[in-house]
């Protein structure tokens, strides 16, 4: 679990600190994290692909959401028996809460 979480949180965090960096330009005297650079890194994928490239900023997070929620469904398939298990006795332990604090007990 935590190679999944390095190499999936990983990438997006640096493609989220290099955008919003990028788009705020504060550069630190990198030229990579300038506003100049963030126009100039979407206007080539946008012209690769033929689109706007002020409309690749939200397919970019759309993908982003879009890969996680079918990463942690397979994680979620693939551990499915503990989490089913967890989800159990969680239910047994709410219930139990609900039982203590019934009033029909009351003397």
């Amino acid at each position: 679990m935590r190679w999944l979480l390095i190499f999936w949180a990983g990438p997006i965090f640096l493609l989220g600190s290099w955008y919003y960096l990028s788009l705020n330009d504060m550069s630190f005297g990198i030229f990579m994290l300038t506003r100049q650079a963030n126009d100039l890194v979407f206007q080539v994928y946008g012209n690769m692909l033929g689109l706007d490239p002020a409309s690749l900023p939200p397919l970019v997070m759309r993908a982003i959401v879009v890969d996680s929620a079918v990463l942690f469904a397979l994680v979620g398939l693939r551990r499915r028996a503990k989490i089913i298990a967890w989800l159990r006795a969680r239910r047994a332990q709410l219930s139990l809460a609900v039982k203590d604090r019934s009033l029909s007990s009351a003397p």
